[in-house]
């Protein structure tokens, strides 16, 4: 059974591991060791608020900081009850404040990282005002 996060999308896993495709010709499957996370980078908007759109390059350089999605974070397995036990202090499936280069790419797929905890700068929860 798939976890869902916090906007109600499927994250896919299997055994606890992110299972992860690469161009629709295999899956990978990773569960971050240490304390590290699995972080996906959601794609940036081409357009501003104001209706401009931005060439790649200004895109970049607008933050110094990113805006990420938890898809997978460290666990520790209690082999008494063969349950696993998030270890990262993480919330699987929240959002997370990063710096902009922190983190090791994944070969096959640009928009995941690898980021250990101590880089993450905040966990961001939106509160929706009524």
């Amino acid at each position: 059974m798939a976890d869902k996060d916090k906007n109600g999308k499927s994250i896919m896993e299997g055994d606890r591991k992110a299972l992860v495709t690469d161009a629709g010709r295999s899956i990978h499957s990773i569960n971050p060791l240490g304390m590290r996370i699995l972080v996906r980078i959601p794609k940036a908007e081409n357009m501003t608020d104001g209706g401009l759109y931005l060439p790649e390059g200004a895109k970049d350089s607008l933050a110094e900081s990113l805006l990420v999605d938890v898809i997978e974070v460290a666990s520790a397995l209690d082999h008494d009850t063969e349950e696993e036990t998030n270890v990262s202090g993480i919330p699987l499936g929240s959002q997370v404040l990063i710096p902009k280069k922190a983190g090791v790419s994944i070969p096959w797929d640009s928009a995941l990282r690898i980021v250990d905890t101590k880089d993450v700068l905040a966990i961001v929860d939106r509160v929706s005002l009524s």
